[in-house]
């Protein structure tokens, strides 16, 4: 087979700079298509990200019209759904998967955290008794009556009014729905718990139209004295057999929990009272600088205060029998 006659060096040259060209050109578009590829996979992700991020921004839990008006679209929801950034409940209601479950649980009924739930998400007292019960959720009055074993729901409307999407009552409704569902000694706990944190003004609740004489007789007592709810339960329980108690009164440089005449003091232990030996030690100390001047101080603890409250009574009524209320003090 005859041989093939080389082409001169400059054809090859230009045949090379040609093929270069061809191979950059593909390489380039193959490029360009790998990059529109993750491009388009990582937009979602990114979209995902950011939907989850402002669910969250929300205490976690927002309606799906609420996240279009974001500028969410009905795709980003759904693939995030997809993913499991979010859940969704009730089919218009968006939860991140560490939503609190009062929340999620108020979701599911469409209606909002309130009374003891509401008052505990916000960090006020309430009673051990109600801490493990059911959710409480208040709905619209034309909600349907569903039946649930884990929801105790309020169809009674608060003095606040309340937005559409609205996952948790404001406080005051909070309160409005304590003042109907506890006891008036609870009840009224949680009140003072709300005026101590300041999450309300006790000008505020006296201006209130309460519509509830339980809210408005509330709403009559309530202070900011109390250094706990149990100390509020105390106080208001012996106001109910007629004995006055001042609260926080100063004595010997420090303040008493309460004071019945001008010599009977009273002092509660709440449940996480002073668990160390030395806190304990430095009440006994109180104490004693106490009787030495001439008081007689009565202590009672949490157990005593809400769940033998007939003891209580019947030994602070001894001690003003006895006169330990009028002793002569230094």
């Amino acid at each position: 087979m005859p041989r093939q006659p080389t082409p001169p060096h400059g054809v090859r040259r230009h045949a090379c700079a040609q093929m270069r060209g061809i191979e950059c050109g593909w390489l380039t578009r193959v490029r360009r298509i790998v990059g529109m590829s993750n491009a388009s996979e990582t937009r979602p992700k990114l979209r995902r990200a950011e939907l989850a991020h402002w669910v969250r921004s929300r205490a976690g839990v927002s309606h799906s019209s609420d996240a279009r008006a974001a500028g969410f679209t009905v795709y980003d929801i759904a693939a995030a759904v997809r993913a499991g950034a979010i859940d969704r409940v009730r089919r218009s209601w968006l939860v991140t998967p560490d939503c609190d479950r009062r929340r999620r649980a108020a979701a599911t009924v469409s209606g909002r955290v309130t009374c003891v739930s509401g008052a505990a998400l916000q960090g006020f007292w309430t009673p051990a008794a109600h801490m493990d019960e059911r959710v409480h959720v208040a709905v619209a009055s034309t909600a349907a009556r569903v039946m649930s074993e884990s929801l105790r729901l309020h169809w009674g409307r608060g003095p606040a009014p309340v937005g559409r999407n609205d996952n948790a009552d404001t406080v005051l409704n909070v309160l409005f729905h304590v003042a109907h569902c506890l006891t008036r000694r609870d009840a009224l706990a949680v009140w003072e718990s709300a005026l101590r944190k300041h999450a309300v003004d006790a000008e505020v609740i006296e201006r209130v139209a309460w519509r509830s004489t339980q809210a408005a007789e509330l709403a009559a007592v309530a202070s900011s004295l109390s250094d706990s709810g149990l100390e509020t339960s105390f106080v208001d329980g012996l106001r109910g057999i007629g004995v006055t108690v001042r609260q926080q009164v100063w004595i010997d440089g420090r303040p008493v929990d309460g004071l019945i005449g001008t010599s009977l003091v009273t002092q509660i232990d709440g449940f996480a009272h002073h668990s160390s030996a030395a806190d304990r030690r430095r009440d006994i100390e109180a104490d004693s600088r106490l009787v030495a001047r001439g008081y007689v101080v009565l202590r009672f603890d949490y157990h005593q205060v809400l769940f033998d409250w007939p003891y209580v009574v019947e030994t602070i009524l001894t001690a003003i029998a006895q006169g330990a209320h009028r002793q002569r003090v230094r």
